[in-house]
């Protein structure tokens, strides 16, 4: 398949359109005094950026409280932000009194803000699963709209979340500005302009699922942030979260398991010869991702055009002869694009990215290293365990362990390096949201249906190897 020459960047990724609706629609709640009121659950590093972000570049948007487990990091996070007035809440007349005075509020209690009057949006900041889960469905239940920089949230029980968003009324979405929102503003850009997109790609500069916070640990440290979250882009759980959201929001799914991460030190655009449009087609579109590759750190999106007529312009406009051709966003902003992703939801009703039904494609956990039976694991981006895509189909035939399910789990017998774990080789915590709200997602969509085949990955027929 003919490669298609580097050239300027998709004028359709998450620079496009939304933002010429929003920044409009924003500047009129300012001038109305009527601000769109987030409240935020996490205060790290990525909390931080939003915090500053909301409070200094976003007119018509007020952040009214930041919840965190450890409430001087919230504080933290408004002094950050040139905010030092700000009231410590344990109770809802706290929270009640202080938004009636006009001071932000500060508290451990993520439930306080999800249930208060006065809050219009729940940004959910922490990519812990449980914690989060927690956060989410309050604020779901009381009527909130909420949008996520919760990755792992989504890709463990995105759909019933969803659901449960639906029937209240109120938008569910994952955010704008990590990978996953990226893509989903290209796939609707291209779809717009009539094309069909097939592959949705993440760009990445390193992937090795050895990586652990020990080896992290100075990388962390220059950029301030946990060792765990350092680790868990570098040893590919993170991509695998993201690439799941992706899948399950457009109905794609994966070549094989781990998804095929080809090095490409080349730019995106050549790499549309790996694909084969009638393989794509007859898989519904994938997604992938490539190590090395310019722009970097992009995300891309490989569609399909047959009619002659639409090549004939597509080839003068540069994009090559097809019939694949490549699109990208050269960047993505992290906590920039956020507020635009609470406007969306707010002031929209639109989502950035969101389940469109069942999973399609899951994240399995995968032992990093030998491990052995009485062994709890620990979390995301930890020394035991790392995540990779695997089908929705193949997660319940094999009952492998979702990624997000795995931290505190006993194992029950030794499980050697590279295997993935399934819920027969543990034990489950008790008492877990988690795993409640897995099993209604169980019930209310059923099944998996059976993607088209695909090749296996190593010698298996061991099932449950990589």
């Amino acid at each position: 398949m003919a490669a298609v020459p580097a050239r300027a960047a998709s004028p359709g990724g998450d620079g496009g359109g939304p933002v010429i609706l929003v920044d409009t629609a924003l500047r009129r709640r300012e001038e109305e005094g009527r601000p769109v009121r987030v409240a935020m659950v996490g205060a790290g590093f990525m909390g931080r950026g939003v915090a500053n972000q909301i409070v200094n570049r976003t007119p018509g948007m007020r952040l009214v409280g930041i919840a965190n487990r450890t409430p001087q990091r919230a504080e933290e996070a408004y002094a950050y932000a040139g905010v030092t007035e700000v009231a410590r809440a344990a109770t809802a007349a706290e929270v009640a009194r202080a938004f009636a005075s006009g001071t932000p509020v500060v508290t451990d209690d993520p439930l306080l803000l999800a249930r208060a009057d006065g809050v219009d949006v729940v940004l959910e900041a922490t990519g812990a699963v449980e914690y989060g889960a927690h956060a989410v469905v309050a604020a779901i239940e009381a009527g909130k709209h909420v949008v996520l920089l919760n990755a792992e949230l989504d890709g463990t029980v995105g759909p019933i979340l969803k659901a449960m968003a639906d029937e209240a009324g109120v938008v569910y979405s994952v955010s704008d500005g990590d990978q996953p929102g990226v893509q989903a503003n290209l796939i609707r850009f291209v779809k717009g302009i009539g094309l069909e997109p097939l592959v949705a790609g993440n760009i990445k500069g390193l992937q090795d699922p050895y990586r652990n916070p020990t080896t992290q640990k100075a990388f962390a440290e220059r950029w301030g942030q946990r060792p765990s979250m350092v680790t868990s882009f570098a040893d590919g759980t993170k991509i695998s979260f993201e690439q799941a959201n992706v899948a399950n929001a457009f109905g794609f799914t994966i070549e094989r398991r781990g998804m095929t991460g080809r090095e490409h030190r080349e730019h995106v655009d050549a790499a549309v010869r790996y694909y084969d449009v009638d393989r794509l087609r007859e898989l519904g579109g994938v997604v992938d991702y490539l190590v090395g590759a310019l722009p970097s750190p992009g995300i891309f999106v490989f569609a399909a055009e047959d009619d002659p007529k639409q090549r004939h312009y597509l080839d003068l406009y540069k994009l090559g002869p097809g019939p694949l051709y490549s699109f990208y966003t050269p960047y993505h902003l992290c906590h920039f694009e956020v507020p635009t992703s609470l406007a969306r939801a707010v002031l929209f009703g639109d989502a950035v990215l969101a389940p469109a039904g069942p999973m399609r494609v899951e994240v399995v956990a995968t032992a990093k290293r030998d491990l052995k039976a009485g062994e709890v694991f620990d979390g995301l981006g930890e020394y035991m365990t790392y995540g990779q895509c695997e089908t929705a189909a193949e997660t319940r035939r094999l009952s492998l362990l979702p990624m997000g399910v795995a931290e505190g789990c006993r194992l029950k017998r030794d499980v050697p390096r590279d295997r993935v774990i399934t819920y027969d080789d543990v034990e489950l915590p008790q008492g877990r949201l988690v795993d409640e709200l897995r099993t209604r997602q169980a019930r209310r969509f059923g099944p998996p249906g059976d993607e088209a085949p695909r090749p296996a990955r190593g010698d298996a027929p061991a099932e449950v190897r990589t």
